[in-house]
């Protein structure tokens, strides 16, 4: 079977029932923010602890949660609170990329991007996700979370590649990595929005997980 899934984030698409899985921005260009602080320091690599997720349906994709970390509101399908801290960090990344594919909602896409999308490409998100077709009554995600890797940290500002898969042709498993970046503004982790406000043609392959942080199962696996 043909599916269709963009996996979090450039040029790849792989195809999976129901349509695109956007999750993420792009390959190996950065768009960065510098600190506000000059006392914030870049870590390359933080200490990202993930003993202790919990992991939770959302639309067929396997999501993870913490307790310290966030996200601690959850309201139908729309999620906030995130930890100030890289887990916080990686944890609004993954939730709240994934919540502005209209195809899970417009009013959810909507209201995500709206008030959690920072940037000046939010603007042409929001025109994007108000002229998407309707949503499948019954939308389903075939893609799990794989793993991450670090761009950069300061408490400020943060900077990732998340790695999904997915079925491709012929049932072969198909990977690709995006780039999320985000700030800390009002007390939360805002995502930076992605380039042209589309998370399409933004997702690079990955043929190995050499280099990433693994998720635990069964965030790599249902």
């Amino acid at each position: 079977m043909n599916r269709r899934v963009l996996l979090l984030s450039t040029a790849t698409a792989v195809t999976l029932d129901l349509g695109t899985l956007a999750l993420m921005n792009h390959g190996d260009e950065v768009r960065t923010t510098r600190p506000t602080s000059s006392s914030a320091v870049l870590q390359l690599s933080p200490a990202t602890p993930l003993d202790g997720l919990t992991w939770q349906d959302f639309h067929g994709l396997r999501m993870p949660y913490s307790a310290s970390e966030g996200p601690h509101t959850v309201a139908g399908d729309r999620v906030a609170g995130f930890g100030h801290s890289p887990l916080g960090a990686l944890l609004a990344a993954v939730h709240l990329s994934v919540r502005s594919d209209p195809r899970w909602g417009l009013a959810t896409a909507m209201s995500t991007v709206n008030t959690q999308f920072v940037g000046p490409d939010t603007i042409g998100m929001l025109a994007s996700i108000n002229t998407a077709p309707p949503p499948p009554s019954a939308p389903h995600a075939y893609v799990v979370l794989e793993g991450f890797r670090w761009q950069g940290y300061t408490p400020e500002t943060a900077s990732l590649d998340v790695v999904s898969a997915g079925p491709g042709d012929s049932d072969q498993v198909v990977r690709a990595a995006t780039r999320i970046q985000l700030q800390w503004r009002d007390g939360d982790w805002r995502v930076l929005a992605p380039p042209g406000g589309s998370w399409q043609a933004s997702a690079t392959p990955v043929n190995t997980l050499d280099g990433y942080t693994r998720f635990p199962t069964p965030g790599g696996g249902r």
